[in-house]
């Protein structure tokens, strides 16, 4: 299991809401690309960058979004925001290792067997948000009809590399997090999946460990020092 910290970009600044609500920022931190910098001097061997005002239609940050490619070495995923093939494309050839698409995807997955055969399964990411067991997309503002699990069956077979499973359900809240989705997520499907969402305590990494999650998203509880990312750490392995 590999611990991946989470820089979310709002107006420039790094941030943390809760549920991913406009105007519930509990961390406001200037300088995301030296926050990411600082995850990695510490052992992050992953970073994962969410453009909150892309995933908002309120702009983008892709120069903040370059100024961490430049600034850091580890590999980086990111979401939030984009809308269509192009905007996909641009971030894989200006360095960005894995693309997380949610929206664009559940709207068209046919754009997931293109740019998989273009770029490799390996840098195409599907975020599945789930709320009361339904994939919901736009910012969490819009519910399908489909469980995580249907999403997650067609997108293994459209060439996807991985799964970024978020429980909207308890995100944000540290308040521990509900294993039995992601349990039936890892028996559904072979792609690795890629867990965030109301991670609290090392408790939480151990148990997600223990049931074999391949990836594990941290932010709150990293920001808000209920968990170092050096105790984090300790969870990890590396194969």
């Amino acid at each position: 299991m590999i611990i991946i910290p989470a820089v979310d970009i709002k107006n420039g600044k790094c941030v943390q809401l809760v549920q991913g609500e406009p105007g519930t920022e509990q961390v406001v931190i200037e300088n995301p690309a030296e926050v990411a910098k600082q995850w990695e001097q510490k052992g992050a061997k992953k970073l994962h960058i969410v453009d909150l005002d892309g995933a908002l239609g309120s702009g983008r940050n892709l120069s903040i979004v370059k100024e961490i490619i430049e600034k850091t070495k580890s590999p980086i995923q990111l979401g939030g925001g984009i809308r269509s093939v192009s905007d996909a494309k641009k971030l894989l050839e200006i360095g960005v290792n894995t693309v997380i698409i949610g929206t664009m995807a559940i709207k068209n997955p046919e754009i997931i067997k293109e740019l998989s055969s273009e770029y490799g399964c390996e840098r195409i990411c599907v975020s599945l948000d789930s709320k009361n067991n339904k994939v919901v997309t736009h910012g969490w503002k819009e519910s399908t009809d489909k469980t995580p699990i249907e999403y997650a069956k067609l997108f293994e077979k459209m060439g996807a590399g991985s799964i970024l499973f978020t429980n909207v359900d308890v995100e944000g809240l540290l308040n521990g997090i509900n294993l039995e989705p992601i349990k039936e997520l890892l028996n559904n499907v072979s792609i690795p999946i890629i867990y965030s969402g109301g991670i609290t305590s090392v408790d939480d990494l151990k148990v997600l460990s223990d049931i074999g999650v391949d990836f594990v998203v941290i932010g709150s509880a990293l920001y808000k020092g209920l968990i170092t990312l050096e105790d984090a750490l300790k969870y990890q392995k590396i194969d």
